[in-house]
């Protein structure tokens, strides 16, 4: 039996790897062992609740006004020990956080295979997104397996050199998980939050997500200007954003999107309930990732407010770049508003980021790559 060291420590891995953690649970060939750095507390902890999972080992090195390098060098040292106790035949890492990237490095450093969930992304600008870019190209320099969503993803890995024999093409486990928690909200078996949430939001509305911080400042004002304006033009729709707390998104939506009867700023929402504001949306406003691959597995349009985005698979059906730009933002919603067959064709784009089936395939995977 092949022990696998699983580890991630924000809420948007704990989404991906926790579905990874469950199948390799249920197979015969694989003892897992998951790792949290904790990087983000309480929103991994919404996830980890929400999966089942409970960490056999938990580092828990979040800290107000932690800088990225004392991240680093933390998971590094905190690390290694564990890797030194558990011996693991692999480690697996998702995405490009500063988990993933340390992880990686201190695997490497204690001479461990590294599968790396996620691989390819990228937008070619190492600033853009910041840290992210650059951990996920350091995070290929490292990995051992490269398990790649989509066939794009595949081809540039090929172009950087990475051997073909390592590289495979496998979705992407954020539909796993999205799938797993659409079917448990629809059977009904969901949180009293998410169902009281269901029933509040009952009539049409746009779904916002902002907090890219490229985009702090007059970017950032633009996104609000470009909303209150939608919201003013159709009173007919609400606007539900749950609002990031950081300062630097806080400040510019209470000031301008505060007043307005169709604006709805709520809270950051756990995983679950946001799955079902989702759902139930017309079309989402956002600039993050996991929204894009998310949201085509569920026929809702997807408006990015990026200037660049390293998911450029869905710019081919169900996801429009629009950028910050007030203007461009404006005239693709009005789109999405008025013209029911660009609706539609949005709604009904297949979604590239796979099937619900990865975990499964890296699981088989793993176990082919371990045995030889």
């Amino acid at each position: 039996m092949k022990r696998i060291l699983l580890v991630f420590g924000t809420r948007p891995e704990a989404i991906k790897m926790c579905p990874m953690a469950q199948t390799l649970c249920e197979h015969p060939g694989f003892e897992p062992v998951v790792c949290v750095t904790a990087q983000h507390r309480q929103m991994l902890d919404q996830i980890l609740d929400l999966f089942s999972i409970k960490p056999e080992y938990d580092l828990n090195l979040m800290q107000p006004g932690q800088t990225l390098a004392g991240l680093t060098s933390k998971i590094i040292d905190s690390l290694t020990p564990v890797l030194r106790q558990v011996r693991p035949d692999a480690i697996l890492v998702q995405g490009d956080t500063t988990t993933t990237f340390a992880s990686a490095l201190a695997a490497f450093y204690e001479n461990v295979p590294i599968g790396h969930l996620e691989a390819g992304l990228r937008t070619g600008d190492i600033r853009a997104p910041f840290p992210e870019e650059m951990n996920r190209v350091l995070t290929t320099r490292l990995a051992s397996w490269h398990f790649a969503a989509t066939e794009r993803n595949r081809q540039t890995l090929l172009a950087e050199g990475v051997p073909s024999e390592l590289v495979f093409v496998t979705g992407n486990s954020v539909i796993d998980a999205l799938l797993q928690v659409r079917d448990r909200i629809e059977r009904g078996q969901c949180s009293a939050q998410t169902a009281a949430l269901i029933e509040r939001f009952s009539q049409p509305y746009i779904l916002v997500t902002g907090h890219r911080r490229e985009s702090f400042g007059t970017g950032f004002e633009s996104i609000c200007q470009a909303i209150r304006s939608l919201a003013v033009k159709h009173p007919e729709l609400d606007v539900v954003y749950p609002v990031h707390l950081n300062p630097n998104v806080q400040e510019p939506v209470r000031r301008i999107l505060s007043g307005l009867p169709n604006v709805k700023l709520i809270e950051p929402l756990s995983y679950e309930p946001f799955v079902a504001l989702m759902c139930r949306s017309k079309f989402i406003l956002t600039d993050s990732g996991g929204v894009q691959e998310e949201a085509p597995s569920l026929g809702k349009p997807v408006l990015v407010m990026r200037d660049k985005t390293e998911r450029q698979e869905g710019l081919d059906g169900g996801v429009r770049l629009v950028g910050t730009d007030e203007a461009k933002i404006l005239a693709e919603s009005e789109r999405l508003i008025g013209d029911a067959a660009h609706y539609q064709r949005m709604a009904e784009a297949i979604n590239p980021y796979g099937d619900g089936q990865t975990c499964p395939r890296i699981a088989d995977l793993m176990h082919r790559l371990l045995s030889r």
